[in-house]
């Protein structure tokens, strides 16, 4: 067997054992476990107490959105709609970006334009939810949840009314505000194993989904995919800044080190991509 099938196999090996290690908290895994309709309908309505939400169903649009071939891609953890017609895009993120509360303007964006037709009108576009869960505070002032809607800035008690719901759920949260089921799931979520019914069948649909030899193979393979783009950025960002030391840019190269839309420009000026 040639050395580099061992090492191929070696490696597969490896994110089997991690694969063995992943928690609710994974995006890959908790939108495996999400396919369950009671599962998800029951987060839901934890997450949003006051809807009565009878039953959920999954659009034919789910896990990717590309509007051009020039678009920024968007793969969905969750997307749900309920028989209302009420959109929930459910993300599960673990890193702490400060990007994300414009990650979700994008992609509300992006479900919006999935939601409407040309030649319609915008009336038509239905209530929709963007929720991040997120192991970390966002906003650092120890809530729970986090809900955004548009309000009037000059008077708070006129909504805008264009019905684009935006959550941000924190793990981490302190403060009492969310209703003790909601910060079971939260605890959950943080690694915590809390006694509560619906967190038990989480636990069991979890450990069920690492069964999954088909799942499992589709998680390495976004792995080694994801493994992949990033060597090839880091060979990119490389030759970028060698091309810009050799013309005497010294100040551009920190900054591209920094800030990845002047990246992208410079990569294109330099014929990289």
């Amino acid at each position: 067997m040639e050395r580099k099938q061992v090492d191929k196999m070696g490696d597969m090996e490896t994110k089997q054992t991690k694969w063995e290690e992943l928690s609710i908290s994974n995006d890959f895994l908790f939108g495996k476990v999400m396919q369950n309709p009671e599962l998800c309908k029951e987060l839901l309505q934890r997450i949003l107490p006051d809807l009565n939400i009878e039953r959920i169903e999954y659009p034919e649009l789910q896990k990717s959105i590309n509007m051009d071939m020039d678009a920024r891609s968007v793969r969905l953890d969750v997307y749900v709609r309920d028989e209302k017609e009420v959109v929930y895009d459910i993300e599960m993120q673990v890193s702490h970006t400060k990007e994300l509360p414009k990650r979700s303007r994008y992609y509300q964006s992006m479900i919006d334009l999935q939601l409407i037709d040309k030649g319609q009108l915008y009336d038509e576009l239905k209530r929709s939810y963007v929720i991040f869960i997120c192991p970390f505070d966002l906003y650092g002032k120890g809530r729970h949840i986090y809900t955004f809607e548009n309000i009037c800035k000059e008077d708070g008690s006129i909504s805008m009314g264009d019905e684009a719901v935006k959550i941000f759920l924190n793990a981490k949260g302190t403060l009492d505000d969310v209703s003790d089921e909601l910060k079971a799931f939260l605890d959950y979520v943080a690694g915590k194993k809390p006694k509560d019914a619906y967190v038990e069948r989480l636990e069991e649909a979890v450990k069920e989904a690492k069964k999954n030899r088909e799942w499992r193979h589709e998680y390495m393979t976004l792995l080694m995919r994801d493994q992949e783009n990033v060597k090839k950025g880091e060979e990119m960002l490389a030759k970028l800044i060698i091309l810009l030391s050799e013309d005497g840019r010294l100040s551009d190269v920190i900054k591209v080190s920094q800030d990845k839309e002047y990246r992208q420009e410079l990569y294109v000026e330099y014929h990289i991509i």
